[in-house]
């Protein structure tokens, strides 16, 4: 029941006859983890807060990096080098008093989500990769939870509800991913946009705590910030739904699990044998890239390969180590003899 406090801070709530007071104690009593505290993370975070879902769980590995700060809102200068997890919470704790917090400052993973998504009522994905989405898929059908899926890309983003009541899943809608597709950190996306899907994907677990409105199970909800159009799209459940295990998301979202890599510190150690080439775009090349290196954006890798005149074995790099896996791939189906790697993480090390 809520308190005299309550009743104060959800006024507006208590107010709408669809909600009232029955549907702000379902809020209360719901439990709600959140994958990721970045981009989509933040907005998500702060009105599930706001609205007093009385439990939220958090979960996220990362620390707070200036290029962050661009569209996940939750942070400031002085977070920078912090664990987002705990910078999330100390603000969010000062927007409700009344909200349990339970922090994860780790990464999701095979060994670990089917034990955390049986503490929650609901999954929320704020990723930023298909591994990752197919790992929270796989884990939420074992678990029986539904999963609340929002993503963005440049000017786009994406919405739905899967696995609700038995619906169809992520992998009805994607059966299984090529491995090639790229995040916001290589591409860029407009600030706002993270802010716009995010508070859409709060408020679909809103309606699906309080059991109001139409949930977008089965239904895909595409936005395009630059145009402000807004589409649905429908989809069926269909035999992908069907899970047994959780794959190994390494083995089945790398490109090629027995790629050669090196790490930086390696790459330091062997530079001069190595023909090292840059994939990345002109524009990131020339705000900072290796020394001695050659560049060749990935788009053009296949029509400009005969470039690489050289005896040295090669080392493919970019920002993450994504980009240059791809690069490694088509280089050897060139029929490229030279001995290849990858840097590992790229210009990106892990922290």
């Amino acid at each position: 029941m809520l308190n005299k406090e309550e009743h104060l801070q959800y006024k507006r709530h208590l107010t709408l006859e669809d909600i009232g007071e029955v549907g702000q104690n379902k809020l209360k009593d719901a439990k709600v983890l959140v994958v990721g505290a970045g981009g989509l993370g933040c907005p998500i975070l702060q009105y599930l807060t706001a609205a007093g879902v009385g439990t939220i769980g958090i979960i996220d590995h990362d620390s707070v990096d200036q290029t962050n700060l661009q569209r996940q809102v939750l942070y400031g200068y002085n977070d920078i080098g912090k664990f987002k997890v705990s910078c999330a919470i100390s603000k969010l704790e000062q927007l409700n008093k009344f909200v349990k917090f339970k922090s994860y400052i780790e990464r999701l993973s095979k060994s670990n989500a089917k034990k955390i998504f049986k503490a929650y009522d609901i999954i929320v994905d704020g990723t930023d990769n298909f591994g990752t989405r197919y790992l929270i898929n796989d884990a939420a059908v074992l678990t029986e939870k539904p999963v609340v899926f929002g993503s963005i890309f440049k000017f786009e983003g994406q919405v739905s509800v899967y696995n609700y009541k038995n619906g169809p899943t992520y992998r009805c809608l994607y059966p299984k991913s090529d491995g090639g597709n790229l995040n916001c950190e290589e591409v860029g996306v407009l600030g706002v946009l993270p802010g716009i899907v995010g508070l859409l994907q709060a408020n679909e677990v809103i309606k699906m705590i309080c059991e109001i409105g139409e949930v977008l199970s089965g239904k895909l909800l595409v936005f395009n910030a630059l145009s402000m159009s807004q589409n649905i799209i429908t989809y069926e459940k269909t035999v992908h739904a069907h899970v047994t295990y959780i794959e190994d998301v390494e083995e089945e979202f790398n490109v090629n699990t027995s790629m050669k890599s090196l790490t930086f510190d390696e790459y330091l150690k062997h530079k001069d044998d190595l023909f090292v080439l840059d994939v990345r775009t002109l524009k990131e090349h020339d705000m900072f890239h290796l020394s001695h290196d050659y560049h060749i954006p990935l788009k053009e890798l296949s029509d400009r390969f005969i470039e690489i005149d050289t005896k040295k074995s090669i080392l493919v790099y970019c920002q993450t180590g994504k980009r240059s896996i791809q690069g490694v791939e088509i280089l050897k189906n060139l029929n490229i003899k030279n001995k290849l790697y990858n840097l590992k993480d790229g210009l990106q090390q892990p922290i």
